[in-house]
């Protein structure tokens, strides 16, 4: 597994692909958390990060998501969808947990994507 790194003018992030959990976009900037519930601010918008995941990661790598327009997740941490309440709960089992909320369109295509991605 790889490590991810973000760098722009003033910092650089470096952090293994599977310990990021999901990004959420605030406004210029986004979010990165990880699994230990570490939250880095990075000066990149959310479309910046989506672009460097896809340069970073194999193309047959398709672990993260974009949820909506201002989440990315890491699939392997979806738990919980519920479209209805605007909620998803995103846990590794273990020690962490976050929900976090995204449209009700963004989850419902999120839910039908994971339905379809069980019948396989």
């Amino acid at each position: 597994m790889g490590r991810l790194v973000f760098a722009t003018s003033t910092e650089v992030l470096r952090v293994p692909a599977d310990a990021v959990v999901f990004v959420s976009a605030d406004g210029n900037y986004s979010a990165l958390t990880t699994a230990d519930g570490e939250d880095f601010v990075l000066t990149m918008q959310l479309g910046q990060i989506e672009k460097r995941l896809a340069e970073m990661l194999d193309g047959n790598d398709n672990r993260f998501i974009r949820i909506g327009k201002s989440l990315i997740v890491n699939r392997e941490y979806i738990t919980f969808i519920n479209p209805s309440r605007q909620k998803l709960l995103l846990s590794d089992c273990r020690t962490f947990r976050r929900e976090v909320s995204a449209s009700k369109d963004a989850l419902k295509a999120l839910k039908d994507y994971v339905e379809k991605e069980v019948q396989k």
